[in-house]
């Protein structure tokens, strides 16, 4: 039972679900306001253009089963029908959140690319201690950056030369080398 329930706490706390919740609530509060542009904005326009035409989405019914009241007008409290209208502005609800949430969650994926970027050219704690005693002033964020580059790049040349001074010789390589060798003593004894 206490297995279950710190891997629940271990679910519950990760990054990944609780961004993922605040996505859903915000999600939920931008529908809100998609569906209020929509209904107040966009699709008054577009009944406005179909209006030239006919009468506009809110009368785009298809009657299944049509009741008439006395005075003539149809009751749709009472009528079976299918409502054209609604689903065209559901459908339009909902490629403008889609596209609206691409368009923040591709600012925002962006946004991290370029801080992970900024985070990763500081030094570590390490690499602090190196600067300090190569006399670099902390505070200049540009000097920092450039040395850290320049300690990166001279680390990485140190283990590639490692790698290379450690690197075993294949047969092929060592058959090489004396080849190479048994030509110069060839050639001086030739001089």
């Amino acid at each position: 039972m206490k297995k279950f329930f710190s891997d629940f706490k271990k679910f519950i706390t990760r990054g990944n679900v609780v961004d993922m919740a605040i996505g859903v609530i915000v999600a939920s509060a931008f529908t809100a306001i998609v569906t209020a542009l929509t209904n107040g904005i966009i699709m008054p326009f577009i009944n406005y253009l179909l209006s030239l035409g006919g009468t506009g989405l809110d009368s785009a019914y298809t009657f299944l089963k049509k009741v008439v009241d006395e005075t003539g007008a149809v009751d749709l409290a009472n009528s079976i029908y299918i409502d054209w209208g609604s689903f065209i502005t559901a459908i339009i609800n909902f490629l403008l959140v889609a596209f609206v949430l691409f368009c923040i969650l591709r600012i925002f994926m962006r946004s991290k690319g370029f801080l992970q970027k900024q985070i990763s050219e500081l030094p570590t704690s390490a690499e602090k201690k190196q600067l300090k005693e190569m006399g670099v002033n902390i505070k200049d964020r540009r000097e920092v950056i450039a040395k850290t580059a320049e300690l990166r790049e001279k680390k990485k040349q140190e283990e590639e030369e490692k790698k290379r001074l450690e690197h075993k010789p294949t047969t092929e390589e060592l058959l090489a080398d004396i080849k190479t060798l048994l030509e110069k003593q060839t050639q001086n004894k030739e001089e």
